[in-house]
């Protein structure tokens, strides 16, 4: 087995565990609700307790797999987060006890620091080029795979006991902890880490560089993630409370936009590359998609009508993802990955915390009120990405030149991606010459003209210094 293929599955259950914190709770939480004797409130809190500690402590995970190694951070969060199911299962079984269970779920935030946010870094130590954007899409879509087979698995595990959506955890976890031990082969670092000082000051230059888009993009990912785990969450008790939709059904229901989502999320990741244009026009048309998918859905009394609306937003969310995940990596270098991708990743996990209570909160006045409200952040962060969503890769000298270089090559990298596109749904069969390079690509696991065109580019740029 190829070294890439067994990092990739050593790599593609991180993730997936990640997103099952949340989503596997989302269709039990109405029989979790009645059992405890909870509000809605504090129901929503259940998912946001994890999150938020998931988003305060990812930024110094971030720093230690920088600082140390990646693969030994993802270790102890992947414990971490398997003894905090645990705990919670245990307090939920014998004391029902929702203090206990919120001090579980606290300590899986803590450990879910430490999985998904430094894999992502992990993929662009062990990755190059466009590799590294097929290897980024396919977390993504281990993201979304996780979102999509969760909410059916956490209605099966509901059968036995709600508690038992807790119980799975550790075993989860144990399993997948044992592939990224045997599979991933961290490659070793080639100088001392920073020191802190330095290292904070290294961070801040990344952001004085990129900050102008960085930003944009790091709220863009919190929206996405605001809006998905919110709409979930109306859309559990909408299933449950007014249509008496529960268990296994339930959950089928709440995996459709999500597996539309993941799709997506492949699709798109096989599509980018490194073509930054493209990624750029792919996150503006998914932060209208959404806007537009929220504003409809407003008018959807049934809601089986209102699901398949929101498809419409799956399909943005899902161009969106990957696109964010593919524009940061590049931005900054590999000593400075961890911290900044698990910012991004902390800020990601902030809109999944606030999302239910924000809904919860927002239906109290009513459903029109808190769908326009949705929209029109959506098409509020659209129209940022139009103006500022502008992005360079690390080591970028010449940022204007790159710009106007990269809005001549739009066209064909459009014309690319499309043909692309045409390849994937076998509309369009390859000619000889694509097929024969693609061969060579995998015989010997790079392309032979991506290489030549970057060596050319070295030669120019050594040339014009």
């Amino acid at each position: 087995m190829a070294a890439n293929t067994k990092n990739l599955i050593g790599l593609g259950g991180v993730p997936l565990v990640m997103v099952l914190g949340n989503s596997m709770l989302i269709p039990v939480l109405p029989t979790m609700k009645a059992s405890l004797d909870l509000t809605s409130f504090e129901t929503s809190f259940l998912i946001t307790a994890f999150s938020i500690a998931a988003g305060i402590v990812i930024p110094f995970a971030g720093y230690l797999s920088d600082r140390f190694t990646r693969k030994i951070v993802v270790i102890v969060g992947l414990s971490l987060y398997g003894l905090g199911g645990l705990l919670a299962g245990l307090s939920a079984l014998w004391w029902d006890s929702y203090s206990l269970i919120m001090a579980g779920r606290i300590m899986q935030g803590i450990g879910a620091a430490g999985t998904a946010p430094i894999a992502m870094a992990l993929v662009g130590d062990l990755f190059n080029g466009a590799e590294e954007s097929r290897a980024l899409g396919l977390l993504e879509t281990s993201n979304g795979l996780g979102k999509v087979l969760s909410p059916i698995f956490g209605s099966l595990l509901a059968l036995i006991g709600w508690y038992m959506v807790f119980l799975a955890f550790p075993a989860i976890c144990g399993v997948v902890l044992l592939l990224f031990l045997f599979l991933v082969k961290e490659k070793k670092q080639q100088k001392e880490p920073k020191p802190v000082k330095q290292y904070v000051h290294s961070i801040s230059q990344v952001f004085k560089q990129h900050g102008k888009w960085l930003v944009p993009a790091f709220f863009i990912g919190s929206i996405c993630l605001f809006t998905l785990f919110g709409v979930l969450f109306y859309l559990s008790d909408l299933l449950e409370d007014k249509y008496g939709i529960d268990g296994v059904l339930k959950g089928g229901f709440l995996a459709i936009p999500l597996l539309v989502m993941s799709i997506t999320a492949y699709i798109t990741g096989l599509i980018i590359k490194k073509k930054l244009n493209l990624m750029r026009l792919f996150v503006i048309v998914g932060m209208v998609l959404l806007a537009a998918s929220y504003v409809i859905a407003s008018f959807m009394d049934s809601a089986y009508t209102l699901i398949a609306v929101l498809v419409i937003g799956s399909l943005g969310t899902g161009m969106i993802l990957p696109c964010l995940n593919s524009m940061i990596i590049g931005a900054v270098k590999k000593d400075e990955r961890g911290m900044i991708t698990s910012l991004y990743s902390g800020v990601r996990f902030i809109g999944v915390a606030v999302g239910p209570p924000v809904f919860t909160w927002l239906l109290g006045f009513s459903k029109t009120v808190m769908f326009y409200s949705i929209a029109g952040l959506s098409a509020l962060f659209a129209i940022v990405a139009f103006i500022w969503l502008k992005p360079q890769t690390a080591g970028s000298s010449q940022p204007e030149k790159h710009a106007k270089e990269g809005e001549k090559q739009v066209k064909q990298q459009d014309f690319e991606a499309f043909d692309q596109v045409a390849h994937i749904l076998q509309l369009k069969e390859e000619s000889p010459e694509e097929r024969k390079r693609a061969e060579a690509e995998k015989s010997i696991g790079f392309d032979v003209d991506d290489l030549i065109d970057h060596l050319l580019k070295k030669q120019k740029e050594k040339g014009q210094s």
